[in-house]
């Protein structure tokens, strides 16, 4: 469960999408208090989805090769499939479209940043996650024995990993505003010209794992 959440949690920090939307928010005129609100929904969630998985377990891993077991595993495989199939496409569709590429649309809330309240922010941290990784973390915590205390801490780890980008460039933001602003923008623009690239890659590796983990906890 441990590696299995270690890896999710990487694969969720490292998202682009996310990532660029936050970066976006530290830069309008509340950006510190929108980030901690989009932040604090983001945490709340993935300790909802958390919570929502130990209470039906009861804290008590599935024997092997139970229904429950064997019904977390099927969920693991079919997300791992979708990932691997959605990287497909985006990696088709990339190599499709270089020569009539399409210009992306920005969302509106883009082109309103000052504007931007906190409740908008929040929202933003719950719908921006990436719930593929993030439902397949939460089906993993059923594995939880939360009798032991090192399953504690690698459900808080998992938390702290996930939020780890976020949480790094709020507190730049927050101790060091000016050098934040001109390093993060760059970052931003670093994404936006890698975003396709990171998503088929982090997809397709997530997802192959998901599916061999699965396989092999299936026919084991």
């Amino acid at each position: 469960m441990v590696t299995d959440l270690l890896i999710i949690g990487l694969a969720i920090t490292l998202g682009p999408l996310h990532n660029t939307a936050f970066i976006l928010l530290l830069s309008s005129k509340r950006g510190v208090r929108n980030g901690l609100a989009f932040i604090l929904a983001w945490l709340a969630m993935l300790v909802l989805l958390i919570a929502f998985v130990v209470t039906l377990t009861g804290g008590n891993p599935p024997k092997h090769h139970s229904a429950s077991s064997t019904a977390e595993l099927a969920i693991k495989l079919a997300i791992g499939v979708g990932m691997v199939a959605f990287a497909e496409y985006r990696r088709r569709r990339r190599g499709g479209g270089q020569q009539k590429r399409r210009k992306r649309r920005t969302p509106k809330w883009q082109t309103r940043l000052d504007q931007v309240s906190p409740w908008m922010s929040a929202a933003l941290g719950v719908l921006l996650q990436p719930w593929g990784a993030v439902v397949a973390g939460a089906a993993t915590v059923a594995e939880a024995d939360l009798s032991s205390a090192a399953t504690w801490a690698a459900l808080v780890g998992y938390c702290l990993l996930a939020t780890s980008s976020l949480l790094a460039m709020e507190l730049y933001t927050t101790f060091r505003p000016a050098a934040a602003k001109a390093r993060l923008e760059g970052v931003r623009r670093w994404i936006d010209q890698h975003q396709e690239q990171a998503l088929v890659s982090l997809s397709l590796a997530l997802g192959l794992w998901l599916m061999g983990k699965s396989i092999y906890g299936l026919v084991g």
